[in-house]
């Protein structure tokens, strides 16, 4: 994300602004997975480790955070040297990327075309063997199933993205808040408590393979890690450092309570 989504996203916007949300939103925000490492961090707790699962909490923030910077660092690093040879190469003159750019209404609908296809083309060879995989119960079917169900994710993520930067209420109150990605990673988390739950009442095979599926692809490509630690970066970098940490703690603070109340409580109290 320190990479795409910070110091190269005016490079990659200059050839489609498409694209820089794809490769940020799409790819880097389903790569990482906020509802994941929550639901890991409440498997601790239902054991007991209460102190494991506050490190973890701490170590996966600061570990992300440190990982974004080192993007950025690195990132500069190389644009400046790319700028500085090319500068020294064409006398300071830009370089033309006006050809690549997708700017006209044939070239998004060739781009959007090749995307459908290639979509269908996943649906199909994964519901295929999905299929083919349940029946036997085999636990393949799990990567199969996320592949579907996963795209619809990323899209309610998007639809979410919009929230941010608008406020609360009429007057915008807030608006340094990201709420759709702070809506999209608590709600992820609690439906992953709750698909935990019933992972661990019905207690299948099959009903396994679903869930996770289910965990892995929709809630895996909904919750997003890339995006909330560049938002904390960026706060960080601001004129009020401590919105960061404010951010964080209302995202986090309020998965792990809702994850508690869904999934460690039902399994204490069922003794699953």
């Amino acid at each position: 994300m320190g990479w795409l989504g910070v110091v190269f996203k005016g490079d990659i916007c200059s050839v489609s602004d498409l694209l820089a949300i794809a490769l940020t939103t799409g790819y880097l925000g389903s790569l990482t997975t906020f509802s994941g490492w929550n639901q890991k961090m409440l498997d601790l707790s239902v054991e007991g480790q209460w102190v494991t699962a506050a490190v973890g909490i701490f170590l996966g923030l600061a570990i992300a955070h440190w990982s974004i910077w080192l993007g950025v660092e690195t990132a500069e690093g190389l644009k400046w040297y790319l700028e500085r040879r090319s500068s020294g190469s064409e006398n300071g003159a830009p370089t033309p990327r006006k050809n690549f750019r997708v700017d006209s209404m044939k070239r998004h609908l060739a781009v959007i075309i090749v995307l459908v296809i290639m979509l269908v083309l996943l649906w199909g060879f994964s519901g295929a063997l999905l299929k083919y995989r349940l029946d036997d119960e085999d636990t393949s079917a799990e990567l199969w199933l996320a592949c579907i169900v996963g795209p619809p994710g990323v899209w309610v993520r998007w639809f979410l993205a919009r929230l941010n930067g608008r406020g609360l209420g009429k007057k915008g109150s807030f608006k340094w808040i990201p709420f759709g990605t702070l809506a999209a990673n608590v709600l992820a988390a609690a439906l992953m408590a709750a698909l935990s739950t019933v992972r661990k009442a019905v207690d299948t095979k099959k009903c396994d393979i679903i869930v996770t599926g289910i965990q892995l692809g929709t809630l895996g490509c909904l919750s997003t890690v890339s995006t909330f630690i560049a938002e904390f970066h960026a706060m960080c970098s601001s004129k009020h450092p401590l919105r960061a940490f404010t951010y964080a703690a209302i995202t986090i603070i309020p998965s792990f309570i809702l994850g508690t109340l869904i999934y460690s409580v039902p399994v204490w109290a069922k003794g699953y």
